[in-house]
């Protein structure tokens, strides 16, 4: 196999203009930094502790703002986390918030604190591509529903984020922009489809982003580029102005260092939106307080079906967690069956979602998606009848009432987030162009990265990802802890309490300005 440039697998993969995508930004993005190095003191703090700077005055948004551009600008070019960074704009937002700094008003917790958006959330007068050439001069006319409470809290907009195409794969790797790589190994992917974001808090380019989950997008690249993600209740956080993936499944949520920062995010995050079809109607929470609640008296259920087919490294990691968790609390059964879904992976293809979206757009714009993307699209467009649709979605609805009666002996369930580790880009590029020969036991891999999460957007309930060890490699491996129906106060509270007992959190990717960018090799 001959090594190809990253402008040479652009056009191998149907997109010769995707290599410049990113990088005739830059000169924009220096100029409106006006910075110089990154200062690492600042890029380095948790999304919390600069909230907290932010309100004591010890720092201002327009600081934080500027080394973060100084960071992404040496970076970036390495992991390809944004598509579209908005210098000008943050720093335009951030001098407005100074100046509310100054006069003691600030808006919420997120008071000029630069965050990034998955870059399927649409922004006003900032294109949205879905990662796609389908869209890559889309412009929204209005911010995303999630956008406009942000602003309201004060957060900055850093830029639009990576992902895989479309949101339609666990690994990250299928973008028009190019694939977003692990800051922890360059050559590996970083989990998808919210790869940029995964990638992008890992490496400290930004202290918090907004991933979005149909079979696992918040929860494998947060376990595989060792941060924290929830994905939360289903219509918990509203989901208008976002490209749908299958919007039946669709959930937003926060992604950060800490289990603290996600708890702060997804405050200020949830509310009821009445254009939103999907929207519901709950009580705000203050999950911060909820995090701190004792968590001795919690029943834990580790389901035996989710620990099959684990990578002896995953293993070798989830075993010591789980004895952690088991002095943390009342103890752990594996006797905690959650419900069985009715027809595995067939169930997405059932409810039509994805077909319904994306039929138009295909007939006008097939060869503008990348070949794998659309070979999945075909094969959707082969989807069942509207008769086997609808019982699918009626049968969505049974299985999301019925699925908190798995919670009846315990109070939350537990298992790794990923059965295998990253795979590297190249072996994942291969895979997803068709190119692999498949094994007999290719259909228990655990590198697809969704196994074990996907199950939870179909139940509709709240479920976490956060550190909890490292392959002999370095690779990051994630634990995830799930509820029932809006309990998010109790998985971010056992979250929290694994997280002071360990120290996972507290390691950062060995990522230098000198570190060199392996090469793609055609599939």
């Amino acid at each position: 196999m001959g090594k190809i440039s990253r402008r040479g697998f652009a056009k191998f993969c149907g997109s010769a203009l995707a290599a410049g995508g990113v990088l005739a930004s830059w000169p924009r993005i220096v100029d409106a930094a006006g910075a110089d190095e990154a200062d690492d003191a600042l890029t380095g703090l948790s999304l919390t502790e600069a909230s907290t700077r932010i309100h004591n005055r010890s720092v201002t948004s327009t600081q934080l703002t500027k080394a973060l551009l100084a960071r992404i600008k040496v970076f970036d070019p390495k992991i390809n986390s944004y598509i579209t960074v908005m210098g000008t704009e943050a720093l335009q937002q951030a001098a407005q918030l100074d100046e509310e700094q100054k006069a003691g008003k600030f808006r919420g917790a997120l008071h000029g604190i630069p965050i990034a958006l998955k870059d399927n959330i649409d922004t006003a007068g900032i294109r949205t591509t879905g990662a796609s050439g389908v869209f890559q001069t889309r412009v929204p006319k209005e911010d995303a529903d999630i956008v406009r409470r942000l602003k309201a809290s004060g957060a900055v907009i850093m830029g639009k984020l990576n992902l895989h195409e479309f949101a339609l794969g666990c690994t990250g790797d299928v973008s028009f922009f190019g694939p977003t790589r692990n800051p922890w190994d360059l050559a590996h992917v970083t989990g998808g489809s919210s790869a940029g974001s995964g990638a992008s808090v890992a490496a400290d380019l930004c202290y918090g982003a907004l991933g979005t989950d149909t079979g696992g997008s918040i929860r494998a690249p947060s376990a595989w580029c060792g941060i924290v993600g929830i994905k939360p209740t289903t219509g918990l956080v509203s989901i208008r102005g976002i490209i749908p993936c299958a919007a039946s499944l669709d959930h937003c949520g926060p992604m950060a260092r800490t289990v603290e920062d996600v708890a702060l995010m997804l405050g200020e995050m949830t509310g009821y939106d009445n254009l939103d079809i999907f929207s519901v109607q709950h009580e705000h929470e203050d999950y911060l307080k909820s995090m701190k609640q004792p968590v001795s008296g919690f029943k834990l259920g580790a389901p035996a079906e989710f620990y099959d087919h684990m990578d002896p490294e995953v293993s070798k990691a989830i075993t010591p967690a789980l004895e952690v968790l088991a002095k943390l609390t009342a103890g752990i059964t594996s006797h905690a069956p959650m419900p069985e879904l009715p027809a595995g992976q067939g169930f997405f293809v059932q409810i039509g979602d994805t077909a319904s979206y994306h039929e138009e757009l295909m007939k006008a714009s097939a060869m503008a998606y990348m070949p794998p993307t659309r070979k999945v699209l075909e094969m959707l467009s082969k989807a069942p009848s509207a008769i086997e649709s609808a019982r699918a979605h009626d049968s969505l609805a049974m299985i999301r009432r019925t699925a908190d009666a798995a919670f009846k002996d315990v109070d939350l369930v537990v298992m790794p987030t990923t059965r295998g580790l990253p795979p590297t880009i190249n072996d994942s590029l291969a895979d997803e162009m068709g190119a692999k020969k498949p094994r007999v036991y290719d259909f228990f891999e655990g590198s697809a990265g969704c196994n074990n999460t996907a199950p939870f957007d179909v139940y509709g309930i709240p479920a976490l990802s956060l550190p909890c060890g490292f392959s002999k490699s370095g690779l990051p491996i994630g634990l995830m802890i799930a509820g029932p129906h809006f309990a998010e106060g109790k998985v971010l509270a056992l979250a929290y309490a694994y997280q002071q007992a360990t120290d996972w959190h507290k390691r950062k990717p060995g990522i230098t300005p000198d570190t060199a960018v392996p090469a793609l090799v055609e599939a």
